[in-house]
């Protein structure tokens, strides 16, 4: 997997509810990245209720690390369609989004849903939306191959 990779950084997000186990939800973010030793934040807040939430995180800004978690998009059944939608899915910032089920995570499975927020900082020259959108589809059919 050599070759560079069009982003800055990939963030990765889930929430933890009071009735979820932590470790199923960090197991489930690591189904995303390579290395099972990596660090994740862990951000504890209130629901609207007064209940916890922890919020899991990890920012991965290394070129085998982002590749990793592009090429787990491209095991998505329908990554045709989220090609399809860049126009919808990068934002004039040149971020793209993505959310994905994390009880299939949990299972080692990556599929479109919710409870995993992907939220990717593109590289693009000149910074526009769509020079990003060009990119992201390049990488996507790239490591499709």
């Amino acid at each position: 997997m050599a070759g560079a990779v069009p982003f800055h950084y990939v963030d990765l997000r889930a929430f933890c509810y009071a009735t979820e186990d932590e470790k199923r939800v960090a197991d489930a973010l690591r189904t995303l990245f390579p290395d099972d030793e990596l660090e994740l934040d862990r951000t504890e807040t209130e629901g609207f209720h007064g209940d916890r939430i922890l919020v899991l995180s990890i920012r991965l800004d290394r070129a085998d690390e982002m590749r990793y978690v592009l090429s787990k998009l491209t095991d998505l059944d329908d990554v045709e369609t989220v090609i399809g939608e860049l126009d919808d899915r990068v934002d004039d910032d040149c971020t793209f989004f993505l959310t994905l089920d994390k009880q299939a995570a949990f299972r080692g499975k990556v599929e479109r849903g919710d409870g995993i927020t992907v939220r990717a900082k593109v590289e693009a020259y000149p910074a526009e939306k769509d020079s990003a959108v060009e990119n992201v589809r390049e990488t996507l059919a790239e490591l499709r191959e």
